[in-house]
């Protein structure tokens, strides 16, 4: 059967070659990404990309043939080892918020209750899908050194596909894409952007001007020791009354001799 009419014929270039090690999708069968926020990504790229090269997609990310995957804001690159020697390079783009989107979802966070402490807790309320998730292809792009030019190809479906699991683990992933910086995003809603009054500092406290610690009288630990008390245990080591008498002079004079050193009582 020949390829259809307009499409490549890739069948000259032999299977895959096999890889040892790689970032392999967890799911064996079925969807792979489970969570709503993995399955969100899913739906957007499945309504757009070929249902064919998705597949086989599909197959490279669970197969572990991306070799290394790298997610930074706007872009995730993978490696992908196809049926060349040479790994190809798959890049899937998501376009990252404007300054107006920026502080639109700084201000969304700030007026609703509970939504940032669940940012800082490591999760991502769905009302904030609106502005997170690609509408469609307008904020999505692909790119491959394959020779497919489908779009997306099968190695930027399996690069998309992990990066589907990956935010099913960590779904502030969807945050690093769109370009939000969490400790950033927690300053701008808690409104810590201006400077630090002189001598607090900074967020941390770093540099801050602390007062002096107070001077304490110096004290022995024996003289703050019940005599009486310190006597019996030191009989119920030793019946003999002048060991005992002869353990409390020592232990008197092990604590003054430590006294003269310490440097608070000069």
């Amino acid at each position: 059967m020949s390829p259809r009419e307009g499409r490549p014929d890739f069948r000259g270039f032999g299977p895959r070659l096999r890889v040892v090690g790689g970032v392999e999708a967890r799911s064996k069968r079925g969807a792979i990404a489970r969570g709503w926020w993995g399955r969100a990504l899913t739906d957007v790229l499945e309504r757009i990309g070929d249902t064919g090269r998705l597949s086989r997609g599909r197959t490279y990310a669970r197969g572990g043939q991306v070799v290394a995957l790298h997610i930074a804001a706007g872009c995730v690159t993978g490696e992908v080892q196809g049926s060349q020697i040479t790994p190809f390079t798959s890049v899937l783009m998501l376009r990252t918020l404007d300054d107006d989107e920026v502080a639109g979802f700084v201000e969304t966070v700030r007026s609703t209750p509970g939504m940032l402490a669940a940012l800082a807790s490591g999760a991502v309320p769905q009302e904030l899908a609106p502005m997170l998730l690609p509408e469609g292809s307008g904020e999505l792009d692909f790119d491959c050194t394959c020779p497919d030019p489908g779009w997306p190809c099968k190695h930027v479906a399996a690069v998309a596909y992990l990066l589907a699991e990956r935010v099913d683990r960590d779904p502030l992933t969807m945050l690093t894409l769109r370009g939000l910086d969490l400790d950033t995003l927690i300053r701008g809603v808690g409104g810590e952007e201006d400077p630090a009054p002189a001598g607090v500092g900074g967020y941390f406290g770093d540099g801050a001007l602390l007062p002096d610690l107070p001077t304490v009288e110096y004290c022995a630990a024996v003289d703050d020791l019940d005599p009486a008390l310190l006597r019996k245990v030191l009989q119920a080591d030793s019946g003999d009354a002048p060991d005992v008498v002869a353990a409390l002079r020592d232990l008197g004079a092990c604590y003054r001799a430590l006294g003269a050193r310490d440097p608070r009582r000069r």
